[in-house]
Parts: structure tokens; sequence; C-alpha cells
């Protein structure tokens, strides 16, 4: 019976051992986490206040820009090459000069075809149909001539007229005019009063005020892009500038090899700082946003299909779910969860958690 109790009397000190390590282990793991949580770290982070811009989203191509009028002038007629001089700076024309409308570039001598044309012939053949017109009508009006005479007078002096206007265009043939303001963008040498053969290309003139670029957009860009729809030029010899254009045609048809469909820009380019020929970078405007919340794209995080940001708050990070729209490179739009003045975490976001410790630097 003692041996009993002696065994007994030892496994009920053990159990009450075993219950203080127990507790003390517990205490333990409960200090340390208290510990620990009154002495956790913030996490540096940098912020940004949150406010309303405007956001754009684009669908972007490339191609040719070329001048919206362009031609190249040739002689009709042969003769003696004379290259005329430049009204604005006193000097023969040269490439890169400015034209305007009606004004000679070159003129073109040719005697034989003068004579031929016999204008001042014709000039004064009208003038006598003129004057015997005149005659005739006051005859008619007291009776002294018939109706049909009268009528004859009248087509004596439309044929005069006729054969006048035209020796007036045939003389025309012999000065090369510029038909529309623009520049020089070719003009080959000739020796002056060299003869030259008709059909001999003279100059080449192109206005490029006004550009045109052909585009090819996917198929998936067909209900996105429409006609009259903003566009922005860009091209890497203009680093700091950018060139408005619009939309102007659009094919209905989609090409079955390419799966694109074909656009026109209409480009305006009243600087000039865009050359016929550069190849060039095109953002059409599809959407656009005014006085709308936008944040940087990057501090955006997922999981699945939830989309949140980190903002500070009284020293802490705050999870906010977000619901976002329009997007471009850099930026994002947000509809729902957040608001203007909140403190957006930028820098520093990526191995917070909610509730985080944050020191804000600037």
């Amino acid at each position: 019976m003692k041996h009993l109790t002696e065994i007994y009397n030892t496994m009920k000190i053990n159990n009450i051992i075993s219950l203080i390590a127990v507790a003390s282990f517990v205490l333990t793991a409960c200090n340390k986490q208290k510990h620990e949580g009154a002495t956790e770290i913030a996490s540096p982070v940098s912020i940004t206040e949150v406010s309303k811009n405007s956001i754009s989203k684009y669908n972007s191509t490339s191609g040719t820009a070329v001048s919206a009028s362009e031609v190249e002038l040739k002689s009709e007629i042969a003769g003696k090459y004379h290259l005329q001089r430049n009204p604005r700076t006193g000097a023969p024309y040269k490439l890169g000069d400015k034209v305007m409308a009606g004004e000679v570039i070159v003129k073109l001598e040719n005697k034989e075809y003068e004579n031929e044309i016999a204008i001042d012939s014709k000039k004064l053949s009208l003038e006598i149909a003129e004057q015997e017109e005149v005659n005739t009508r006051a005859l008619r009006e007291k009776g002294g001539v018939t109706l049909k005479e009268l009528r004859n007078a009248e087509v004596a002096i439309t044929t005069a007229k006729y054969s006048y206007d035209n020796a007036k265009l045939n003389l025309d043939k012999m000065s090369i005019k510029a038909p529309f303001a623009g520049v020089i963008v070719n003009l080959p040498h000739y020796t002056s009063s060299v003869q030259i053969a008709s059909g001999t290309s003279i100059v080449s003139i192109m206005s490029y005020s006004k550009m045109v670029m052909e585009i090819n957009l996917p198929e998936s860009a067909i209900n996105e892009v429409k006609t009259g729809q903003d566009v922005f030029i860009t091209h890497y010899t203009l680093p700091n500038d950018t060139i408005k254009a619009t939309v102007s045609e659009l094919s209905p048809a989609i090409s079955p090899e390419t799966r694109t469909f074909k656009g026109k820009l209409l480009i305006d380019n009243e600087k000039m700082k865009l050359r016929p020929g550069m190849f060039v970078k095109a953002d059409i405007v599809v959407k656009k946003a005014n006085n709308t919340i936008v944040i940087p794209k990057e501090v955006v995080m997922s999981n699945r299909n939830r989309k949140y940001v980190y903002v500070a708050d009284k020293g802490f990070a705050k999870v906010r779910d977000i619901k976002t729209g329009i997007e471009d490179n850099d930026n994002i739009e947000v509809l729902h969860g957040l608001k203007v003045e909140d403190q957006l975490i930028v820098r520093g976001y990526e191995t917070l958690r909610d509730n985080s410790k944050v020191k804000i630097q600037k």
C-alpha cells in the first residue's frame, strides 16, 4: 500500500511539472509575440496624392507621310530654257524655294512657235468682230439688217473669242508656272538658253503643309477606330514635338491575307516640321476620359480577378480594391476604390501587407 502511494505522488508531481512547463511556454510565446509586435519596423515608402487628370487610350500604327499635293511639270513645247528669278530672294529659283500659285519658274523661248500662234492677229480679229457686232445690232434696231445677219455677227465674235483664248492658252505653254503654293523639291539643271525638247521634266513642286498617311489597322480595331478621331504623329527626329492629325478615311473591307483594313490620316503640318517620305508613328485616340482619377499603372497589384493598391493612413498601409478603366502605356484610370487626396503608395509597396507599418520618405 505504501508503495502505491509513493507511485501516485510521483505521478502527481510530474503532471504539475508538465503543466508548469506548458504554461511557461505559452507565456513566453505570448510575450515574444507582444514584443515582436511592439518592435515591428516601419517599411520606408514614397507616396503621391491622388488627383484627377485626363487619360487616353491609343491604337498605334506607323507609316510613311506624303505630301497632300505634288506635281511634276514638263515642257509641252520645245524651246530655249530660261530659269526665272525668285521675287523674294532676287536669285534664280533653286531647290527648297517656296513658290506661290501662278509664279513663273521657267520660261521657254521659241519665236517660230510664237509666230504660229499669232496672238496679236487673233486679238485684233476679236476686236473687229466685236465692233462689227455692235454696228450690226444698231442697224437691226433700225431695221437695216435681218436677224440672220445679226446672228452671223454674234457667231463671228464667238469664233474670234475662242480663237484668241486658245492662242493665250498656247502661249502660256511657254511659261512653266506653279499650279499651287508649295516648295520646289526637284529642279533638274539645264544650261541657260539651251534648247530642250517637248516632254522634258522641268520642276517638281510639293505642298506639305497638309500631309497624307496611308495606314493598315488590325481587324481587332475595326470597332474602335472611327473617322474624325484625333491622332498624334511623332518622329524620332522630333523628340519634343507631337503633330496633330485626323482619321480622314477608313475602308470597311478587311484583307483576307493580312487581316487588316486600310485607312488614311490627314496631317496638319503647318509648321513644316515633317518632311515628305518620313516614316512616322501614329497614335489614334480611340477613348478619352477627362477629370478622372489617374494613377501610375505599375503600382496596381493583381490577384486573379482582383486589383488593388496600397494607401498610407495614419502610419499604416491599407489595401484598397479598385476598379479600373482606360489605360495607356504608363497610367490607368481608377473608376472606384480611390478618392482625391488619398495618399497612394508608389514606392516600397511590393513587400507590404494590409496594416503594415510604414514610414513616409520624401
